[in-house]
């Protein structure tokens, strides 16, 4: 249970890690997600911060299991958040799909976190 917990946070870290740092660097994609989800890149800039924060808890989690469980729950609350702006703007369904997929992960490494004491 705690090495598929282990596997699922180094995925969560690498997926979030890298949407961050494609945030700070103004990445023409994330600029043109933005815009699709009518967020002003100002204001969409800052979930970089929940997604830095998030990969750091993971990270360290490997030492410190309830960092990973906090950063896991916080991932959960984040992707809610993002599937909500995708259904509010009607996007597509393997938008939606891919969110609802980072969703699931986050809540399965949560769980798993948790049920490893």
């Amino acid at each position: 249970m705690v090495l598929v917990a282990d596997l699922f946070s180094g995925l969560l870290a690498f997926v979030f890690g890298s949407a961050a740092i494609g945030k700070l660097v103004r990445q023409r994609q994330q600029v043109q997600t933005a815009e699709k989800l009518q967020i002003s890149w100002g204001r969409y800039r800052w979930i970089a911060a929940p997604e830095a924060a998030a990969t750091v808890g993971l990270v360290i989690g490997y030492a410190s299991a309830p960092f990973a469980t906090a950063a896991a729950i916080g991932l959960v609350v984040l992707m809610a958040g993002a599937l909500a702006f995708r259904l509010r703007i009607h996007d597509s369904a393997g938008f939606l799909l891919g969110d609802a997929a980072l969703l699931g992960l986050a809540v399965a490494t949560a769980v798993l976190r948790i049920a490893a004491g």
